[in-house]
């Protein structure tokens, strides 16, 4: 078996497909192919100019088997937690000078050094093979195959691997996936049906007929090849953090000077939601916030947007003991709703590395 180079590091989307569309270079002359070698001899006898004498060999090519399976894009694919379909690209290419049949198949390694670095830590679901209908990127209306029918001397094809994505993966986690290619008996150039039996290679030295030979570059030498390509998750991680704050407005006591969550005060509540730095945007982020028990909403008092003081007490990067300290809302705009007796608001997206924060008030039974 052979992992082929990495041969195709960053294209056009105009390249991608007329590579697709295009036939390799051929693998040299056709099995099966005549070879026919005539010397003349030309002499005289005495001056004199004699007949020619001629002598020929004739032989016929054998068939050399070579197979190569390349990953496209030379880069890890980037994807989310419950991605649905995910892609990676690989080019398959026949080598051998005459029609042969692929057989394909995908596997996943476990644990290991993942194509593009980083350690194989999960296995991707649904995986399913496609091969290209022409214009070199996977659209969905591509065919499922488990091989290639009649591939022609020289001639490469598109193949896509499409897999869903588990759910509860993090920023890093890797799988890696490997697309094998095996030659098998072709139909010379006649289409259909299943795919041909196992390729024998020829033994005891050369025969006139048409002789198969296995030519992998790697020395192995089993019409067989393989590459891989991994899938990368690139997650977001949200944590919330919720805290309260009691308002001098409108407290019970006239004239007071320190203030405390007693009946008739005002209490203005904080959420602020943070997506670690490193992964991916979070998008159409939502809170649900029920008003609890013995407190009367204050209308039109949501606000969306301001700034946030969080605490990392001496560990960044382990939210699980942040503590809210602070929240500005000078800078956020009014938004959000109540109904059934709970704050909602949405706020969009929440990139990496950002905190977005909601208020609201209410007031102590």
């Amino acid at each position: 078996m052979k992992s082929m180079t990495k041969y195709l590091v960053s294209v056009s989307g105009v390249t991608l497909a007329a590579l697709a569309a295009s036939p390799a270079l051929a693998a040299g002359t056709d099995a099966g192919s005549s070879i026919l070698n005539t010397v003349t001899v030309e002499y005289q006898v005495g001056g004199n100019d004699q007949d020619d004498v001629v002598a020929s060999d004739t032989f016929v090519v054998d068939r050399a088997i070579n197979v190569i399976v390349a990953e496209v894009g030379n880069a890890t694919t980037s994807v989310s937690p419950g991605e649905q379909d995910a892609v990676t690209t690989f080019d398959v290419t026949n080598e051998t000078n005459g029609f042969i049949d692929i057989a394909l198949a995908v596997s996943q390694i476990v644990g290991g050094t993942a194509a593009h670095g980083g350690t194989d830590s999960f296995d991707v679901n649904n995986v399913e093979i496609y091969v290209d209908e022409g214009n070199g990127s996977y659209d969905g209306t591509e065919s499922q195959v488990t091989f290639l029918d009649e591939m022609g001397n020289g001639e490469t094809r598109r193949i896509f691997i499409v897999a869903d994505v588990p759910t509860g993966l993090s920023t890093g986690d890797v799988a890696d996936v490997e697309l094998t290619g095996t030659a098998r008996e072709g139909n010379s150039g006649t289409t259909g049906g299943a795919v041909g039996g196992a390729i024998t290679a020829s033994t005891g030295g050369d025969t006139a007929g048409v002789d198969t030979v296995f030519a992998d570059a790697d020395g192995v030498f089993d019409g067989v090849a393989f590459d891989d390509d991994d899938y990368t998750v690139l997650a977001a991680a949200l944590t919330a953090l919720k805290g309260s704050t009691v308002l001098s407005v409108n407290y019970p006591i006239t004239g007071a000077t320190e203030f405390y969550n007693i009946p008739g005060a005002t209490v203005e509540y904080c959420i602020a939601v943070t997506n670690a730095a490193g992964g991916a945007d979070a998008t159409s982020v939502q809170i649900s916030d029920p008003l609890p028990a013995n407190t009367t909403f204050v209308a039109s008092s949501i606000v969306i947007g301001g700034t946030a003081t969080i605490d990392d007490n001496g560990t960044p990067g382990n939210p699980a003991d942040d503590t809210l300290t602070s929240c500005d809302n000078s800078g956020g705009s009014a938004g959000g709703s109540f109904g059934s007796n709970t704050v909602s608001a949405n706020l969009g997206t929440v990139s990496a590395g950002t905190t977005e924060i909601v208020t609201f008030r209410a007031v102590i039974d």
